[in-house]
C-alpha cells in the first residue's frame, strides 16, 4: 500500500498550493500542512520552498515527488493484476480523462454513460481543455489517458487514430442558402473571422493549411479568438457577414434548424484526426485500456460515415 502522505505531497507539488491539494484530495487545508511536515521531518529536510502564499519545490521535493509518481504508477499496476486475476474481464480503479474541446462537446460525452454502465467499478474524472493543455497534464501525470485534435506531436507521446475529421468554413445562414459554387479562398478570407484560441487543435489545422497557401494569419481581419465551438456558433449566429471553422461534427443541429451554413471554399480543404494519446513507453492501466477499446469501438461506425462523406 502506498503512504497517504505521498499523494498529499504529489498534489501539492502538481498545485503548487495547500488548499487546491486539499480541495482534490477531500482533506482539510491543515491536514494537508501536517502531512507535509510528517514528511519532511522524515527525511529531515524541507520538501517546499514558502515565500507568502507562492510555494516551490526544492530540490528535495523534485526528487521525492519523482519517487511518488512512480509509486502511484506501481500502486495502480498492483491494482490491475490483482484485479485480472480476479476477473480477466473487469476494470477498477481511478481513471482520469482529459480531451480538447471538440471531442468533449461532440464526440467522447455520448459515450461515458455506457462506459460506466459496464464498467460501474472504475472512478471516471474528465478534463476539458485544448489539445497543448492536455498534452501538458499528460506529461505532468496528472491525466491517464488523452484525446486531442491538431497536428502537433510530442516524441514523449504516443498518439492513435480515433476518428477522422472536417474542419469547414460556416457563417449565420442567408435567404439565399450556402453559395452553388466554392468561394475564391481570398473572398472568404476578407471576412472578419471568428477563430479558436492559441493552443487549439483547431487553430493550428488552419494555420497550417494557410501557410500551405503562402497566407499569414496575422494579415487577415480576426474578429475575435473564442475558447469553445460553441461560442464561435454562437457569435456566427449573431454576426452577419463573419466567417468561422469548425468541426463539421459540431453543426448537425444549427444546419437542421437553419441557424448557420456551411460555405465551401476553392482550395481550402481541412482534414483532421482525432487520437487518444498518453505517454510514450507507459502501458495504459486496465481502466484507460478498457475506455480506449470502448472508444474506439464506438467510433467506428462514425469513422465509416465520415469516409463515405
Amino acid at each position: 500500500m502506498s503512504d497517504f502522505r505521498l499523494r498529499v505531497f504529489a498534489a501539492v507539488a502538481r498545485h503548487l498550493s495547500f488548499t487546491k491539494a486539499g480541495q482534490e484530495l477531500f482533506v482539510s487545508q491543515p491536514a494537508v500542512t501536517k502531512h507535509i511536515r510528517e514528511l519532511e521531518a522524515q527525511y529531515g529536510q524541507r520538501l517546499l520552498a514558502r515565500r507568502g502564499n507562492r510555494v516551490a519545490l526544492t530540490e528535495a521535493g523534485r526528487l521525492l515527488l519523482a519517487h511518488a509518481e512512480a509509486v502511484a504508477v506501481a500502486q495502480q499496476l498492483l491494482d490491475d493484476q490483482l484485479l485480472a486475476l480476479r476477473d480477466p474481464d473487469e476494470a477498477a480503479g481511478r481513471l482520469r480523462l482529459g480531451a480538447s474541446t471538440t471531442l468533449s462537446q461532440y464526440v467522447l460525452p455520448g459515450l461515458l454513460p455506457a462506459f460506466q454502465a459496464r464498467y460501474p467499478q472504475v472512478q471516471l474524472t474528465f478534463l476539458n481543455a485544448n489539445s497543448e493543455h492536455i498534452a501538458d497534464a499528460l506529461l505532468r501525470g496528472e491525466l491517464d489517458l488523452g484525446f486531442v485534435e491538431g497536428r502537433s506531436r510530442s516524441r514523449d507521446l504516443h498518439y492513435e487514430l480515433l476518428l477522422p475529421d472536417e474542419l469547414v468554413a460556416v457563417r449565420r445562414a442567408t435567404p439565399a442558402g450556402p453559395p452553388t459554387q466554392p468561394l475564391p479562398l481570398a473572398g472568404a478570407l476578407a471576412h472578419p473571422l471568428v477563430l479558436r484560441e492559441r493552443g487549439s487543435g483547431t487553430l493550428e489545422i488552419l494555420e497550417f493549411a494557410l501557410r500551405a497557401a503562402k497566407i499569414k494569419l496575422s494579415d487577415l481581419t480576426v474578429a475575435m479568438y473564442l475558447d469553445s465551438t460553441e461560442a464561435i456558433k454562437g457569435y456566427l449566429e449573431a454576426a452577419p457577414g463573419a466567417l468561422g471553422f469548425v468541426s463539421r461534427r459540431a453543426l448537425t443541429r444549427e444546419l437542421a434548424a437553419g441557424l448557420l451554413e456551411i460555405v465551401p471554399v476553392a482550395g481550402l480543404r481541412l482534414p483532421r484526426q482525432f487520437e487518444a494519446v498518453w505517454v510514450q513507453g507507459q502501458p495504459l492501466a486496465r481502466p484507460a485500456q478498457r475506455f480506449l477499446s470502448f472508444a474506439q469501438n464506438a467510433c467506428q461506425p462514425r469513422a465509416a460515415e465520415n469516409t463515405k462523406a
